[in-house]
């Protein structure tokens, strides 16, 4: 798929690795639908972005029937579907047994269901409207691309709900990707280490030195461009399909 006919829907679009991917996409003469809950993002990056090239949706994507009814406004807009990029999501961070007693299931609940259950609801309802694209090279009608976390594999104290949400994301790749592979859908996963978002921005200098000094190499964080350029990539290799690609400059998170 070449960047130039991309029409994508990108959930956390407005901010970060999905604002990033959008803005890749756009500059490559692609068209994106951002879904978001931040109005006030939404707009700045419409407005970055060109009114002709992008639309904010604002959109949660727990909510099966307003995903759907977003997604499907989303193609008439973009004038086509053929791709969903799953960036949002939530830290959930806290530990099972803090300080102030168990961790409230509602926590560990909401984190699953942005960061898991939100990724497949989107999916399905994109994936449920691209299955009637006109078949491109190799029949392929679609990509979807979600987001996990290297957390995934070496999930800290602390990360039982966010690691257990993102893991879900990699276990759900292949069978996806295995089941629309008969309409020509792709599947694929980015597992990201750390990388320059607005969460890590809050961060002390010396916390944001810290974990750069831990990174093999380059021992730096990631750059959200480098995010968008792997998407790029997978949306233009059709062979790469039901794989998690972590991009980490070869990091393994410690206990803590």
């Amino acid at each position: 798929m070449q960047i130039s006919s991309v029409r994508a829907v990108i959930t956390g679009g407005v901010s970060g690795l999905g604002f990033s991917v959008a803005q890749r996409f756009v500059r490559e003469g692609g068209r994106v639908a951002l879904f978001d809950v931040n109005d006030d993002k939404g707009a700045a990056a419409v407005a970055e972005l060109g009114e002709a090239n992008a639309r904010y949706f604002r959109t949660d994507v727990t909510d099966e029937a307003g995903v759907a009814a977003n997604v499907a406004a989303a193609r008439d807009f973009l004038g086509g579907l053929n791709a969903v990029v799953n960036c949002a999501g939530i830290l959930g961070s806290g530990r099972m047994l803090g300080k102030d007693g168990p961790m409230p299931l509602s926590q560990f609940a909401s984190t699953v269901m942005v960061n898991l259950v939100g990724s497949f609801n989107v999916a399905k309802a994109g994936a449920a409207l691209m299955q009637g694209n006109e078949a491109g090279t190799d029949g392929e009608r679609g990509v979807i691309i979600n987001t996990a976390s290297v957390a995934a594999y070496e999930g800290q104290i602390g990360q039982a709900a966010y690691s257990a949400s993102k893991g879900g994301v990699v276990g759900m790749t292949l069978p996806m990707a295995r089941e629309l592979a008969r309409f020509g859908i792709r599947v694929v996963t980015i597992a990201p280490g750390v990388f320059w978002t607005p969460m890590v921005d809050g961060m002390p200098e010396a916390v944001q030195q810290s974990l750069a000094a831990s990174i093999p190499f380059p021992s730096r964080l990631g750059r959200p461009e480098e995010f968008a350029d792997l998407a790029a990539y997978i949306l233009g290799n059709t062979y790469l399909n039901g794989e998690t690609i972590r991009l980490d400059g070869a990091t393994r998170l410690a206990p803590k």
